[in-house]
């Protein structure tokens, strides 16, 4: 960790996996090295047929929550529909007290 030879203090960022050469005495950073990412594709037809499975993923997920929203709107109608019939069938009772109402 430390180097010997120059007096600096080298720590690598936890976050970033920079590498950072500090100055004992001052408490400053002298050096910053950036770290250097591999590369994450060998070839472009690899990188264009991940690209387009992953669109595919996206479209996928897209129309799922569409259905998702359409159910739900589909239950709160319900629901609605069910407290109004309640209600028609029960006109003389109290609504229920809210939080607000207590005090």
């Amino acid at each position: 960790m430390a180097n010997s030879k120059s007096g600096l203090i080298t720590v690598k960022c936890p976050c970033c996996e920079a590498e950072l050469k500090i100055d004992p005495e001052t408490e400053a950073v002298i050096r910053y090295t950036e770290h250097v990412k591999p590369a994450q594709f060998g070839d472009l037809e690899t990188a264009y047929t991940r690209f387009q499975g992953e669109a595919g993923r996206r479209e996928e997920a897209f129309q799922k929550s569409v259905q998702e929203q359409k159910q739900h709107q589909h239950v709160l109608d319900r629901k609605f529909d069910e407290l109004l019939k309640q209600v028609k069938e029960n006109p003389d009772e109290a609504p229920p007290l809210r939080d607000i109402d207590i005090d």
